[in-house]
């Protein structure tokens, strides 16, 4: 009985192994397929507390992918998308005046940024605000930055 034991568990372990290496071999025969027949659009976003992106303390981030759907953990990811479409990728098109905002000149700064692929090239966006009264009045009709 005690040989039979340690007969059956090589025999599995040796099935295990071939079935393994079968495994492995077959997914490096088969050539890579392209994900998609769209250029990717894919971007993290966040907002930040402080003045340089790369020092400043993440408060809230998403993600955002247009293409070829629109999904991510952003809580609109179809407005999202279609309004960068409509500015062609272009995040500075984004910020807009509100002239019936009105913002304390206090100095507590606020950093948007958006980093990742729109359209199959590399996006790399930051810009800061003096606070989040100006944010907000600059992005009060943007769905990308309403998170």
């Amino acid at each position: 009985m005690r040989h039979n034991r340690h007969a059956i568990f090589a025999a599995i372990a040796a099935g295990a192994l071939a079935l393994s290496g079968l495994a492995a071999t077959s997914a490096h025969a088969a050539p890579a397929k392209p994900a998609s027949l769209y250029a990717p659009s894919a971007l993290v976003l966040t907002v930040a507390q402080g003045e340089d992106p790369l020092t400043a303390t993440v408060k809230r981030a998403v993600t955002l992918t247009c293409a070829p759907g629109a999904e991510g953990t952003h809580p609109a990811p179809e407005a999202a998308c279609a309004e960068l479409e409509l500015v062609g990728g272009q995040f500075t098109a984004l910020a807009r005046t509100s002239p019936d905002r009105m913002c304390t000149r206090q100095w507590d700064p606020v950093v948007i940024t958006a980093h990742g692929v729109w359209h199959g090239q590399r996006v790399a966006f930051s810009t800061t605000y003096g606070n989040a009264c100006e944010l907000a009045g600059s992005m009060h009709e943007s769905a990308v930055y309403s998170f």
